[in-house]
């Protein structure tokens, strides 16, 4: 029987019965100072509950522990269990969306987690398709020890010599990393990228086959990307998902909490490191609206007129 539920029992028991509030609570195994007990005021849940809703709307694949980073930003001081129940409540809920099943076992020896920015960057590819169905290939750059999403480029194709022509521009505007990770593909085991480490003196260092667990960084961040933007958006032609590909690295590197970095952002942890960040654009403020996603009005690392 819930508290309630027990009050009422003893209610019972004092007028049918004519027993004393000790004795009742007594037989009902309530303690006094419970059945005694009035809450002092009753708290309103709507403002929580509707900044919840909010940005559970814009954040559809966002967790409440997100969530109540977002809120905390606004002010709110409500613990993660109220967040956590508001949030249920409402029926925010995240539906696990159904992975395909791994053919080759996962494993492997991990690389050691780099210790200061620069230290190593992580690449990939990642594969969708525009909305009349033409191939969408996208080249993703990560710094493994800020997670700034540092390049995300986007084309029909991305050889090897686009892949070293992207890492030329990150160079000048970033520095040269002392080791680049990547898997076994051609763009990146072929001779243009080992041609380009030789010259800047990277080292170039590739996972075992069949491991992409030995670079989690990118993987991790690849899953956000086609979670949280792939999977939301369909892009009518390559300018369109050009745009919306560099809103969202606006985004994850300014506004989005990282949980491995004590829920900062990427940039707010690399300013902390006492580096340059330059992906341009002030850190925002709590107060900065996230109904919707704006592209960088500075100039960011994702542009494109070299692309052809």
């Amino acid at each position: 029987m819930k508290p309630a539920a027990r009050r009422q029992a003893v209610d019972y028991l004092q007028q049918v019965h004519h027993a004393s509030g000790a004795r009742a609570c007594g037989l009902i195994q309530l303690a006094v100072s419970s059945y005694y007990y009035q809450p002092h005021s009753t708290r309103d849940d709507a403002p929580l509950r509707a900044a919840l809703r909010r940005h559970a709307h814009t954040r559809r694949r966002w967790g409440y522990r997100r969530l109540l980073v977002l809120v905390r930003r606004e002010g709110f001081t409500d613990n993660h269990k109220r967040v956590q129940r508001l949030y249920r409540a409402e029926g925010l809920q995240v539906r696990r969306r159904q992975r395909r099943k791994q053919r080759l076992p996962r494993g492997g020896s991990r690389p050691e987690t780099p210790t200061q920015p620069n230290q190593r960057w992580s690449l990939d590819f990642v594969h969708d398709r525009l909305i009349n169905g033409r191939a969408l290939r996208l080249l993703t750059v990560v710094d493994d020890h800020t997670r700034e999403c540092l390049w995300i480029e986007a084309d029909t194709s991305l050889p090897g010599a686009r892949v070293a022509r992207v890492l030329d521009q990150l160079v000048e505007l970033r520095g040269r990393p002392a080791q680049v990770l990547t898997d076994n593909g051609p763009e990146f085991a072929g001779l243009t990228l080992d041609r380009w480490a030789h010259q800047h003196q990277v080292h170039q260092r590739f996972i075992d086959p069949g491991k992409p667990s030995q670079n989690g960084h990118i993987e991790s961040f690849n899953g956000k990307l086609r979670d949280e933007c792939l999977n939301e958006h369909e892009f009518r032609d390559l300018g369109h998902a050009r745009e919306l590909l560099e809103a969202f690295q606006h985004d994850y590197n300014h506004l989005r909490p990282h949980s491995s970095l004590d829920n900062l952002t990427p940039a707010e942890y690399a300013a902390r490191q006492k580096i340059a960040s330059p992906l341009g654009g002030s850190l925002p403020t709590p107060a900065t609206p996230l109904d919707h996603l704006v592209p960088n009005p500075q100039p960011t690392l994702t542009t494109h007129q070299n692309s052809h």
